[in-house]
């Protein structure tokens, strides 16, 4: 199916699921358009709150004019693929366009937290950022209180990955995250 049939079917479902009680998602992956409940955990929320917090503050001295957001969806026509991640570098004026799809070739930079399902893996989400050609991918894992950066995507895959756990002070593109904030899921959190 050609992408303008699923972005038109993608904005179908987005249309129904605002009519659901719910939080829910609308993405266009390998197998077509998604449509996902999104109830993510307080601490799901916290980490992205801070890595947005953290960016928005050094992204003006790296990129002028951008900002570091959550909730616009990347799109990539030519490949197939809008995905929302939870946190997306791109310009500023993009906030005031019509429509709720950012061009992904606007994106440096694309931030995932794991959600608490332990089936959830990011190899599809990963794939589809590479193919994208957006430079970095920070993945922020409460289950394992892990961080991972991947960068430099060539043929739909990236080609460095850098591994941390929280608490490290972890490089990010031209960027720094502070992880000593993170929490792990679970009771104790720590």
């Amino acid at each position: 199916m050609d992408y303008a049939k699923m972005r038109v079917i993608a904005e179908e479902l987005d249309a129904w699921a605002e009519r659901v009680e719910g939080a829910w998602s609308v993405e266009i992956g390998p197998s077509g358009p998604v449509l996902a409940m999104k109830r993510p955990p307080m601490r799901h929320q916290g980490a992205a709150h801070r890595i947005r917090e953290q960016l928005d503050g050094q992204v003006p001295a790296t990129h002028p004019g951008y900002v570091c957001a959550n909730g616009p969806q990347i799109e990539h026509p030519a490949i197939g693929r809008m995905r929302r991640p939870d946190a997306v570098v791109i310009p500023e004026a993009a906030l005031d366009e019509e429509g709720f799809a950012v061009d992904a070739t606007q994106v440096p930079a694309v931030v995932e937290v794991a959600p608490v399902s332990p089936h959830h893996e990011f190899g599809e989400r990963l794939a589809d950022y590479a193919a994208m050609s957006i430079p970095h991918c920070l993945i922020v894992d409460p289950r394992t209180a892990t961080v991972e950066v991947h960068s430099d995507p060539c043929k739909g895959r990236y080609v460095r990955k850098e591994s941390y756990i929280f608490g490290d002070w972890v490089s990010f593109g031209p960027w720094t995250v502070d992880t000593s904030g993170f929490r792990r899921y679970g009771k104790a959190g720590n």
